[in-house]
């Protein structure tokens, strides 16, 4: 019994023994290394790793929501998700938030609509890959076009729900209708039809195209756009996989939130490194991963992902991702700060001083010479070709 994989039981070592439930096997079949972890895991370290389908979901007419607060995930310390569906034709209800909004096309297309601060608008068609970033009180829209679509939000706060945005119909519901009726110069007669409660998700028509429903601002357009198309992206290609970096360099509206998509090759890792401005929000598109995460002090611990999945690895904290499907693993790295960095293990020590590094590691001199070349990074590497 105890050869049964599926039992906590560590054959290298073995630690361990019979699990007789009762237990949900197929968690433990999507966990293998929280059933089984790595000799080198060591201590008590939070839940790092949240699944959107344990996320509760409201389902609303033309779409649907659900979340991953800190309520759900309190590793999270900076950011929230939310991921959104909405049928064709069907609105995300004119809104603004005391948050930046940075979004991700995961399916279909849709339209985006904005105003600044100086009274100059934004309208836009995005599909899947593509981005928007709204910063903190731009007024915007979303609307699905003849495809329908899925996306995912990401917010500058830990604990923004998208059950408290500034909803267009929920002001007007709660301004007394003289006022509303002076402010629009209307006769309160002519608004008597105005929404009883407010929108947040409904049903609409598909929209024609661009030229026919824009109407430009007096001001003009805002000087950069909200949206960002991902095929403008340059790609830094590694040895097992590929980079694309999105932050301020290259989308200059996205004031408070960068990333980086990855995608790793079956075989492939991310290699060890970190991150020394601030905590990764990661979220799984495609694929099985393992990640180890050191947080200094001895404390270590291995987590397994898939699509769906949200990760959290805390501020400079060590870890590698690891493709351990069958296909290729991709996800994106999420940051609450405007330009993207990391630091790389293999550059610190290709850079050091040889004597140096052979001395802390306890090899040669010529094992220390063969690291990886500090002069071409390679962010994703073998962990074992195919």
């Amino acid at each position: 019994m105890l050869k049964n994989k599926l039992e906590p039981y560590r054959k290298k070592d073995g630690k361990g023994w019979i699990d007789h439930g009762p237990r949900n096997r197929q968690r433990d079949q999507e966990n293998p290394d929280i059933l089984v972890p790595p000799e080198t895991d060591h201590g008590t370290v939070e839940n790092l790793r949240f699944s959107y389908s344990d996320a509760h979901q409201r389902l609303e007419e033309g779409g649907w929501t659900r979340e991953i607060t800190n309520r759900e995930l309190p590793a999270s310390k900076d950011v929230a998700g939310v991921n959104m569906s909405l049928e064709p034709g069907a609105y995300r209800e004119m809104h603004w938030h005391k948050e930046a909004e940075w979004g991700l096309m995961l399916y279909g297309n849709a339209r985006v609509t904005a105003i600044d601060e100086s009274g100059r608008s934004f309208i836009d068609d995005v599909v899947a890959g593509d981005l928007w970033n709204f910063e903190a009180g731009i007024p915007h829209s979303i609307q699905a076009l003849d495809q329908g679509c899925e996306f995912l939000l990401v917010f500058s706060e830990a604990d923004f729900s998208e059950n408290n945005t500034f909803l267009l119909s929920d002001w007007l519901l709660h301004t007394p209708l003289d006022v509303v009726a002076a402010n629009f110069k209307q006769t309160e007669e002519n608004l008597s039809s105005l929404p009883k409660a407010e929108k947040y998700i409904f049903k609409g028509q598909v929209p024609g195209p661009i030229t026919e429903v824009n109407r430009s601002s007096s001001q003009g357009s805002v000087p950069s756009p909200f949206t960002y198309h991902i095929s403008r992206s340059e790609v830094i290609q590694s040895e097992a996989g590929n980079v694309r970096i999105i932050d301020q360099k290259v989308f200059p509206t996205a004031e408070t939130i960068s990333a980086a998509f990855v995608e790793v090759e079956p075989g492939g890792m991310r290699e060890l490194h970190w991150h020394p401005k601030a905590a990764e929000w990661q979220y799984y598109l495609q694929g099985k991963a393992r990640m180890t995460v050191f947080n200094s002090s001895g404390l270590a611990r291995t987590f397994n992902y898939q699509a769906g999945d949200v990760g959290i690895v805390p501020i400079v904290a060590g870890h590698y991702i690891q493709n351990i499907g069958d296909e290729p693993l991709r996800f994106v790295e999420i940051f609450k700060q405007p330009v993207y960095s990391d630091i790389s293990l293999n550059k610190w020590l290709g850079t050091s001083p040889i004597q140096m590094v052979a001395d802390h590691l306890n090899i040669s001199k010529e094992i220390v010479e063969s690291l990886p070349n500090p002069d071409k990074p390679q962010p994703v590497i073998w962990y074992k070709r195919p």
